[in-house]
């Protein structure tokens, strides 16, 4: 039987994780989008997108559309191959 590896601690968080699995399908998603399909509420989003880009997971870039703010997150190269192996660290638990 394999050895099972350490999960990643950051991605191993519900939120967290479902930021990734969004962004790893997509080139960029907004933040309300993010807000939508997580059902998160906007202050624990953002706390959690924080941590996200200090690990450098994703990038975030905030701008405006009119007068009104708009943040967009993309995931990095980083945050694609933390996902990837996450994913099959994650298989290595799975009978």
């Amino acid at each position: 039987m394999d050895n099972f590896e350490p999960l990643d601690s950051l991605l191993h968080s519900q939120l967290r994780l479902a930021v990734m699995s969004l962004l790893i399908s997509l080139e960029e998603a907004e933040f309300t989008f993010i807000k939508d399909k997580t059902q998160s509420t906007a202050g624990n989003l953002s706390v959690q997108l924080d941590k996200l880009e200090q690990a450098g997971y994703i990038s975030i870039t905030k701008s405006f559309r009119g007068k009104r703010p708009l943040t967009t997150c993309k995931i990095t190269t980083t945050g694609i191959k933390a996902f990837e192996a996450y994913v099959t660290a994650l298989k290595k638990y799975l009978p």
